[in-house]
């Protein structure tokens, strides 16, 4: 059996995408995505690859999966159940107390995953050195359970005081509730750090997800033996499957960050450090900035719920190729965040009756039906317009062609204000990147946001349609340990060496289990500092002894992000982390050599010309107006742009 076959399976709310790697050569292909039931579009791909095998084996599948994210915003996770320490049960209504529109009398908070009546208290109480005040209240507890049996509880999420610091209380409820056989999510192992609120929503939204996972997991795994399946988890590494059906609260981004993973490496490799990653798929766009490295987040909110676990920072708007086009209460033209997505999809995949994106696109001249996906999914082009005189609110535009130039500058703004969200509004400027664009909608609208943010260049990688498969690929194992410890950079090295190497030892050994050797593993420690008295920390790349190069990085570091600094107060560390990664066979970006030869369109529609990237070599250059189309997306160049093919074929 060979094991060089390796399979990277991005599931997108339009197409599911599929890289083949086998023996250093890249294939790529695209099926219709089955949103209700999202495995079925992977189990016909993965049937086509092992049809073309004939008999040899798959390594691995690595997989970038929707479904916990799906199920949180859709809310079609599972009935869920919060034991915390009594006279605490309500601190996720309760929350910080704040106000997100201060002067909105009626926003809406969004309702608690564990409602009223399936939240219950536990007599006991722990301190924050971890001492035991209360022994826990195992009669009480037993009562409370027997309730949950009667509720139908399908998971359940622990959350008690200071468990951070003494998990004892937390592995006897986890006992106690064995009988239950149902999912348990322990705050101290989802989230083993202090602020009550955001530790309980985390472990609150890991129960709620964890048996949805779990079942989809479990059938894919049984119906792809005995290929073995990796997850792509948010912080950009890959885990077993069953590793992540424990923890699915780590996969809220996980096709997402495929695609920063693999935007990045692409970059680097082609000489990029600095670029701005812009991934338009058929529902969405997922912006993320690069400064050197893949940016890194614990402070995110999905949906309105706190989610404390590491991620790559990545912002989402509703703007992909499926965006529906309306008008708004107030007369405007609208573009998304509601998708056509795969089912009934746009007008000229032939079921979809509301104007989308694509279909604008097709208008213009800019998606041409013979690159779309090799031709083997023919485009409708011909029903846009008879669609789009069946809508009444259409009527009042003087063109078609006005109405569809319309449709992609309303889109356009949508997109650049992502990016300027994430570079403006963070102290970068974006004409100090370059614009990494990707996904099959991408390369039709990256220039044009290019030239209205000034950024100076674009890049295009090869199979763009399907990078984030390709990233699925590129990922290493990772593992983010971290523990809350409070404690005085003078005087607490010893606690923050020891917690270091209890947590390195930890992942160390995770990653064995799951194949690594210790010449493949490495690991990085970080601290969460703050000046004593302060509510914020920033991260620091931990280094010993504490009060020396430490201190001073710090010092440095709040004077950049804050603007000044007390190299006089003292300093506290809050949290202590282990970045461990296990290194994974990855393929190989081949360099190609310069060709002599022009490059030849292979046809002219107007001023327009178009080419097939197929036949584009290491330095063609391309002025436009042009077009350049592949199997997985088309890129439009806009006159007074021009098109260089690099060394990587980029």
């Amino acid at each position: 059996m060979s094991q060089r076959i390796r399979i990277g399976v991005d599931t997108g709310g339009t197409f599911t995408d599929f890289v083949v790697v086998r023996d250093g050569r890249i294939d790529v292909f695209k099926k219709p995505s089955t949103p209700g039931r999202p495995e079925e579009a992977i189990l016909q791909g993965i049937a086509e690859v092992r049809s073309r095998l004939a008999g040899e084996g798959i390594a691995e599948i690595i997989h970038g999966s929707t479904v916990a994210t799906n199920a949180l915003l859709e809310r079609k996770g599972a009935r869920t159940a919060l034991i915390a320490t009594a006279g605490f049960e309500d601190v996720l209504e309760i929350g910080r107390q704040t106000r997100r529109e201060l002067y909105n009398i009626f926003v809406d908070r969004p309702a608690p995953l564990a409602p009223r009546d399936l939240r219950f208290g536990a007599h006991e109480r722990i301190l924050a050195d971890g001492a035991v005040l209360e022994p826990l209240d195992l009669g009480q507890l037993r009562e409370s359970i027997e309730q949950l049996k009667k509720a139908r509880v399908e998971s359940v999420g622990v959350c008690l005081l200071f468990s951070f610091a003494n998990d004892s209380h937390e592995r006897a409820v986890r006992e106690a509730l064995a009988p239950l056989n149902i999912p348990v999510s322990l705050s101290s192992v989802v989230l083993p750090e202090y602020r009550e609120y955001e530790r309980t929503s985390t472990t609150v939204v890991n129960a709620y997800l964890a048996p949805v996972m779990s079942r989809y997991l479990t059938e894919l795994e049984t119906r792809l033996r005995p290929t073995p399946i990796r997850v792509m988890q948010s912080n950009g590494g890959a885990a077993p499957a069953k590793v992540v059906a424990a923890a699915p609260v780590r996969t809220i981004v996980s096709g997402p960050a495929g695609g920063v993973v693999g935007a990045f490496h692409v970059a680097r490799t082609s000489g990029y450090s600095r670029v701005i990653t812009f991934d338009m798929g058929g529902t969405s766009t997922d912006v993320s900035l690069c400064d050197g490295g893949i940016q890194f987040t614990r402070e995110s909110e999905v949906d309105g719920l706190p989610v404390g676990v590491p991620m790559i920072d990545i912002h989402t708007v509703g703007a992909g190729g499926g965006s529906i086009a309306e008008i708004d209460p107030g007369g405007a033209l609208k573009v998304g965040p509601e998708s056509a997505g795969a089912d009934p999809g746009p007008i000229c995949y032939g079921r979809g009756t509301q104007l989308t994106v694509t279909d604008a696109n097709v208008l213009l001249g800019r998606l041409l039906p013979r690159f779309f996906l090799g031709g083997s999914m023919p485009l409708s082009a011909e029903r846009i317009v008879p669609a789009i005189r069946q809508l009444e609110w259409a009527r009042s535009w003087k063109s078609i062609d006005d109405l569809a130039r319309g449709v992609i500058e309303v889109v356009n703004v949508a997109m650049e204000r992502a990016i300027r969200l994430i570079s403006v509004e963070r102290g970068h400027d974006p004409r100090d990147f370059s614009l990494l664009s990707f996904g099959g909608a991408g390369g039709l609208h990256a220039a044009e946001l290019a030239r209205a943010l000034g950024i100076p260049r674009v890049i295009v990688p090869r199979f763009p349609g399907a990078l984030s498969a390709l990233g699925l690929l590129l990922a290493d194992a990772r593992k983010d340990l971290s523990r809350s410890l409070l404690v005085s950079a003078e005087s607490g090295e010893a606690r923050v060496r020891r917690a270091i190497a209890e947590l390195r030892r930890t992942g160390v050994e995770e990653l064995r289990r799951e194949g690594f050797d210790s010449q493949n593993i490495s690991a990085a420690a970080f601290a969460d500092v703050r000046y004593v008295g302060q509510s914020y920390e920033l991260t620091i790349p931990l280094s010993f002894p504490l009060p020396r190069a430490f201190t001073r990085r710090f010092h440095e570091a709040h004077e950049r992000r804050y603007g000044h600094a007390n190299p006089g107060r003292p300093i506290e560390i809050v949290n202590v982390r282990v970045a461990l990664t296990g290194r994974a066979p990855k393929p190989r970006l081949a360099r190609s050599a310069r060709t002599r030869t022009r490059a030849r369109p292979v046809e002219q529609r107007g001023r327009i010309t178009v080419y097939d990237r197929a036949q584009l070599s290491h330095g063609h250059v391309i002025d436009g107006p042009a077009i350049v189309g592949e199997y997985s997306s088309t890129t439009w160049v806009p006159a007074g742009c021009d098109c260089r093919v690099d060394p990587w074929l980029n």
